[in-house]
């Protein structure tokens, strides 16, 4: 049943002091006059009733959130149902496959842009709406540090792709394409064709990349209602969502629920248990870490493998598996997964936005298809979690085992004598254009045991950790069926990619991380048991070039080509602690620590 607010509940309402306050009747009014220009009336905006925002990620230049314009109609009416007054503003574009150099530049910038915005505007509560990779933790991180009551509504995934009779999955098709093209089986138009049926409707990634892997996790750590993750955009079921999603938030303002009661350490963990078992990009540290700094967790790498590696993998979706979104949507999508989870008592009792746990959500709502979700006792992998290598050529790098193929486990990790570890020969590139200008280059001599290693694409870098760090392996090689070599870099890597690189090396190459030592044809050596990776040189020969790279004035990375580069690049942390803007987690809770904003005459 919906709240019914007392007197002293609406004195609270920080809209009040924009809207209706007696003691400053000058600004009051000049606030009250250019808000209503457009047709809001002095009785509602002093009703006492709570300004709710709409934080609108949807424009044309963020097609997997375009949706969203129309879904925050049914946001609105859900909103007014439950007696709140609805403004709509928009979110600072984050498109994953449109924006250059990388859209990882932009999501600290949408970050700072609404932490302005909920903190400076009359906004007692809002709706995130989230979908596109980035846009998810980008919204989350600025509720987070303004903490005003705030609910997650993910836009969904798009319907399946479907290419000659078969499942094309958005992302996870390009890796295939391109191995086509390479060697000759597809040309330019067939590569186009094939890539394009995988987006057949609105929505985000329609495989277990990082949009519907930060939408599930948004579900998991609390953020959403439940179920709201998984309900494929174009589904009735999205719209229906959107309005008890709208309802739920004017509650959650006359409750007081804020983020800072939902994002405790307890979500945190419960979020990377279903990660593994959703098979979760590696993306998902990067911007979980980034929430749990903003919100004021403690959470690393380290608890990503102990809490996280352990966990079977459960949901059969590419790039782990074999089926798409409508299949996770209507086998019971995160809500399904908890519920194996809950059983195997791996979910914790964290609290959740509809006021309830997330066992209390979840228990008993297992599948409806055990092929999609996979009971816990017949996981597709046992084990399913990263694991946090380190050694001489980082501090902290990411490596995602349910995508560890037989071909790739066979060739580097099945050696009687040394199990689960591999030597080779590095071969080094200086970003995505070297990489693609040389991969073939037969002087290289690569072989099927060589290390492809790509650096300069972590956050200085490149700048904004791009995803390249899977690559392709040469055409001679893709040729004689051999389709995936051991990566490893300082970049990222697309959540659809079905690679078991090493990557988020922290620190990056451009920040004075050992991979800005290394030199082709060095010997590298991984070791999986150990959770090691080192270049196989001596302590003395690693001073040595370490010197050569200070005096030569440190790793050469490209020039800032705009303002926000060179700002970013000057304050920006690693991957391994979220890649946030370092100065920016010291404010937390600031609606509660900073009060209100200063009046503006």
């Amino acid at each position: 049943m919906p709240t019914t607010p007392t007197d002293a509940q609406r004195q609270k309402l920080r809209s009040k002091a924009w809207f209706d306050n007696p003691a400053n009747a000058d600004m009051t009014a000049l606030y009250l006059e250019r808000t209503m220009n457009f047709g809001l009336t002095l009785e509602e905006l002093q009703s006492g009733k709570p300004v709710i925002g709409i934080a609108q990620s949807g424009s044309d230049l963020s097609p997997c959130n375009r949706h969203h314009i129309f879904l925050a109609e049914r946001v609105r009416e859900g909103i007014r149902e439950a007696g709140g007054i609805c403004f709509e503003f928009p979110v600072h574009p984050i498109q994953e496959t449109c924006k250059r150099p990388t859209a990882g530049l932009d999501r600290n910038l949408a970050y700072l842009s609404l932490v302005e915005t909920l903190y400076g505007y009359p906004i007692d509560g809002v709706v995130l709406t989230t979908g596109c990779d980035k846009t998810t933790p980008a919204q989350i991180m600025a509720a987070a540090t303004v903490d005003l009551p705030a609910i997650v509504l993910s836009g969904g995934p798009m319907l399946n792709g479907w290419f000659k009779g078969e499942r094309t999955g958005s992302g996870t098709i390009v890796w295939k394409a391109r191995e086509m093209m390479a060697r000759g089986e597809i040309d330019y138009k067939g590569f186009a064709e094939l890539v394009a049926s995988s987006a057949p409707s609105a929505g985000h990634c329609n495989t277990m990349g990082t949009a519907s892997t930060m939408n599930s996790l948004a579900e998991a750590l609390g953020m959403s209602l439940p179920g709201c993750a998984a309900i494929p955009a174009p589904y009735r079921e999205r719209q229906q969502m959107s309005y008890e999603t709208g309802k739920r938030i004017v509650d959650m303002v006359w409750e007081d629920m804020r983020p800072s009661h939902i994002l405790t350490r307890e979500a945190f963990e419960n979020a990377i248990v279903v990660n593994s078992a959703i098979g979760g990009s590696t993306n998902a540290p990067i911007h979980l870490n980034a929430i749990a700094r903003h919100v004021g967790v403690s959470l690393d790498n380290d608890d990503w493998e102990r809490i996280g590696h352990d966990v079977p993998l459960l949901v059969n979706m590419q790039p782990a598996g074999e089926y798409l979104g409508e299949e996770y949507h209507r086998a019971g999508g995160v809500p399904a997964v908890v519920a194996e989870l809950i059983a195997k008592g791996r979910i914790k009792p964290a609290r959740t936005v509809n006021g309830r746990t997330l066992i209390e959500n979840c228990e008993g709502r297992f599948a409806q298809d055990r092929d999609v979700i996979k009971p816990y006792d017949q996981p597709m992998v046992e084990a399913a979690g990263f694991l946090n290598l380190k050694g001489n050529l980082f501090d902290s790098a990411i490596m995602k085992t349910s995508v560890i193929s037989d071909e790739f486990r066979q060739r580097y990790l099945s050696n009687p004598d040394d199990p689960n570890a591999f030597e080779g020969r590095a071969i080094v590139f200086d970003g995505p254009e070297d990489y693609h200008h040389r991969i073939d280059d037969p002087a290289l001599e690569i072989d099927e045991h060589c290390v492809l290693f790509m650096r300069g694409a972590g956050p200085i870098g490149y700048p904004g950790a791009a995803e390249v760090v899977n690559m392709r392996a040469p055409t001679h090689l893709l040729k004689r069926g051999i389709t995936s070599l051991a990566c490893i870099g300082d970049g990222r890597q697309s959540g659809t990619s079905g690679s078991p690189s090493i990557l988020n090396a922290s620190p990056e190459a451009a920040s004075g991380g050992g991979l800005a030592l290394l030199r082709t044809g060095d010997r590298v050596r991984i070791d999986l048991a150990k959770r090691s990776a080192d270049i196989l040189i001596s302590d003395e020969e690693l001073e040595a070039r370490r010197a050569e790279l200070t005096k030569a004035g440190g790793y050469k990375y490209p020039d800032h080509q705009t303002p926000w580069q060179e700002i970013q690049r000057g304050i920006v942390d690693e991957l391994s602690n979220g890649m946030v803007l370092k100065p920016a987690v010291k404010y937390q809770r600031i609606a509660e620590t900073k009060g209100v904003p200063r009046d503006n005459h």
